[in-house]
């Protein structure tokens, strides 16, 4: 039986082009456009197969995509006017560029201070992972979380087998444990986190429960910048995020009687 949970996904299409082109290490200028598709439909059908909400902006991509893609297969013809032609991969770098320049400008508007009239208060900054002197982290998103599920996935396919089996635990049980676990160390490993789950639908459970953690702020994820390992550190001032302690007949005995 498959996991029918649903959570929408943060990130955008560009995001995960971005992702992409920075992982591959290539030009945005130079996109190998046939590699970043058929990488780009790789993440969708992942996130197809977690049950994972997929806004139709990314569609629209992937179809854009594919256009490009078989633009770029057309022979050119010799001359003038066609080689006058716009590279066809223009139509994805100048909305990539565009959006680079957004989020750098919004980064740095959220590092200034904002004092006076009509604006809210400034909010106490979250607090940084504490790394040794040298080493550099840097904030993960939701594709460089899916990249380490997907290496751990591979290692239990290869060992035991992957299938999904059915599953007791709740989502939000499996929420609890996490915010426990890291209440205890105040951050942990995307290995250490998934280290007892042995099959699918407990890795896609975890995984599940890390991203909604994340999109609310229990929870903010940071990659290391050399060994590219994820760590997930804990947010104990949100209060975006109320756990629900599993209910017990003790507890539900309890409360009967307080009324």
């Amino acid at each position: 039986m498959s996991l029918t949970v649903k959570l929408e996904i943060y990130e955008g299409p560009l995001d995960l082009l971005l992702h992409l082109i920075k992982k591959n290490e290539v030009d945005i200028y130079d996109i190998p456009v046939a590699l970043i598709t058929s990488q780009y439909l790789d993440y969708l059908d992942l996130l197809e197969s977690l049950n994972v909400e997929v806004a139709g902006e990314f569609l629209v991509m992937a179809a854009t995509l594919a256009q490009i893609k078989s633009r770029l297969l057309l022979p050119i013809l010799d001359s003038d006017e066609e080689s006058e032609e716009e590279d066809p991969r223009m139509a994805i770098v100048r909305p990539l560029l565009e959006y680079i320049r957004v989020k750098e400008a919004a980064e740095s508007l959220e590092r200034r201070n904002v004092l006076d009239r009509d604006v809210f208060a400034r909010q106490i900054p979250l607090p940084e992972p504490e790394v040794p002197p040298g080493e550099e982290m840097l904030e993960a998103n939701l594709f460089d979380l899916i990249d380490a599920f997907r290496s751990i996935a591979s290692r239990i396919e290869s060992s035991a087998g992957l299938q999904f089996i059915l599953e007791t635990k709740t989502i939000q049980e499996r929420i609890t444990e996490i915010i426990q676990l890291l209440k205890e160390k105040q951050q942990a490993t995307f290995e250490d986190i998934c280290a007892q789950d042995t099959t699918k639908a407990q890795l896609v459970l975890s995984f599940l429960a890390i991203l909604e953690l994340a999109r609310v702020g229990i929870l903010r994820l940071f990659q290391h910048h050399a060994t590219r390992v994820l760590t997930a550190y804990y947010m104990e001032k949100s209060s975006l995020f109320q756990v629900v302690e599993p209910q017990t007949p003790e507890s539900e005995n309890g409360a009967e009687a307080e009324e």
